[in-house]
């Protein structure tokens, strides 16, 4: 992921303009995004899965359970947010790069 936010800023503030590349690069983040969105379902879902059976014995276990599904939530909603902006800027950076490309 670290790599991914690196090579978006790169893309961002380098001189040159390699559409192909913006483009290429959009389509892989994208793709990072919707992993983590599923990512961040999956976590939900266990969570759901671990509350619902919190009646149902060895409470301590599950409370760690609970705290550390919660963690990587947030994680994930952190990685998230931050990609989607990058993209975001991305995005515009891509659009103002094909409005300046010779027709």
């Amino acid at each position: 992921m670290t790599e991914l936010l690196e090579q978006i800023n790169a893309l961002i503030n380098a001189p040159t303009r390699d559409l192909d590349t913006i483009e290429r690069t959009l389509t892989d983040g994208y793709a990072q995004a919707l992993s983590l969105e599923a990512e961040k379902w999956r976590l939900e879902k266990r969570i759901n899965e671990v509350a619902q059976s919190l009646q149902r014995g060895d409470t301590a276990t599950k409370a760690r359970e609970l705290a550390a599904l919660a963690q990587r939530v947030e994680g994930s909603v952190g990685d998230l947010t931050a990609l989607r902006s990058l993209l975001s800027v991305l995005r515009r950076h891509a659009d103002a790069v094909r409005i300046a490309a010779p027709h």
